[in-house]
């Protein structure tokens, strides 16, 4: 079968590889239909193995064994077509959204409930054992998640949906609350539809005219202002009667912009980091966090309650993944029409997706 064999840096090969055995007891094996792009994709692509989670040419990941090269694709959907010994829940032909991180269930995050923290995870398309760059993928029946009707080049997105809807979940955004989103890309859009879908106002900050647009066009924001040539602490004052926003979202990673959002925020509101910062983040204790009681969070991943929740608001009325599906291409034009379209920072694109058997 097909499939996009992850080398190391830069080196990405199209190979004929075996298609997977029949599934182990509890396993279903996926013919994929769609599978994404994703940032952390982009990552090891320019920047090489992030091991543990991917391992090296003479480094094996721990919880598989592997040794580059792997499978690549993480954010993917497709069809049942065969189930293992003592699958219940599932049956061939099934349309499914698969969830990417296989936890270890034995160590204290597990223990806790906080699977997308496990230190002992393995992930498809970053781990080996599988990818969602291939035509066919086995995956215990616990990460595949029925979608019902929704069409399964919509299906592949509930993954970074499950991101934002994770991080918006951690934030405690309630409906009528103003939320103000840095960052206009990916997970920022994500993020901003997931708050619209539950009644929340937002605000995009985004210096990209092309993207700020973009979101407007797509229904994900109520207003969307250039931090460069726009006061944006005098806009969300008019926007909040000079309260500020209830939550600000991170989803840039960049210091300046992280400061001009927790100004923005009322007292007592909240900052939620989802981007990856780019340097570590100095914060003026007495001015950002005593006098206003801001509180901060990070996050990580998503749990089964995220991947069920994002599929629910993808199949009911509350959101329309469709407008944001950019492009669909081949595996031999991952790297030109995919990856360099991302990596370029005057693109306007949510979610490329790519057809594994084209």
């Amino acid at each position: 079968m097909k499939a996009v064999m992850y080398y190391g840096q830069n080196d990405l090969r199209i190979e004929d590889i075996p298609e997977p055995s029949s599934p182990e007891p509890g396993e279903v094996k996926i013919k994929v239909a769609w599978a994404g792009i994703c940032g952390s994709d982009l990552h090891l692509f320019h920047n090489g193995p992030a091991y543990p989670t991917t391992p090296t040419a003479d480094r094996p990941q721990p919880r598989t064994g592997r040794t580059l090269p792997v499978v690549l694709g993480h954010e993917f959907a497709g069809t049942v077509a065969e189930v293992g010994p003592g699958v219940t829940g599932l049956a061939v032909g099934d349309a499914v959204a698969v969830k990417a991180d296989v936890p270890c269930g034995a160590c204290p995050a597990c223990a806790a409930g906080l699977t997308n923290i496990c230190r002992n995870s393995r992930g498809f398309g970053l781990s080996g054992a599988g990818g969602g760059l291939s035509e066919f993928v086995n995956v215990p029946e616990a990460n595949a998640f029925p979608v019902g009707e929704l069409p399964l080049d919509q299906a592949a997105m509930i993954e970074p949906l499950s991101v934002a809807t994770h991080g918006v979940r951690k934030s405690g955004a309630r409906a009528g609350d103003t939320a103000l989103v840095g960052g206009a890309g990916p997970i920022g859009v994500l993020v901003s539809a997931v708050l619209r879908a539950k009644g929340v106002r937002v605000i995009i900050s985004e210096p990209n005219p092309a993207r700020r647009q973009a979101a407007l066009d797509n229904g994900v924001a109520d207003r969307a202002l250039d931090p460069m040539n726009e006061d944006l602490q005098a806009i969300v004052a008019e926007a909040t009667e000079g309260n500020g926003v209830d939550i600000a979202f991170d989803c840039a990673g960049v210091i300046p912009v992280t400061h001009d959002l927790i100004a923005a925020i009322r007292p007592g509101g909240h900052l939620q980091v989802i981007a990856i910062p780019s340097r570590p983040l100095d914060l003026d204790v007495q001015t950002e966090m005593h006098l206003t009681e801001i509180t901060y969070a990070g996050m990580f991943g998503y749990l089964d309650e995220d991947y069920r929740d994002a599929i629910a608001m993808a199949t009911g009325d509350g959101l329309d993944l469709a407008p944001l599906i950019s492009k669909r291409i081949s595996p031999e034009h991952i790297v030109d029409e995919g990856f360099a379209v991302l990596l370029d920072k005057a693109n306007t694109a949510v979610k490329i997706l790519v057809d594994p058997t084209a």
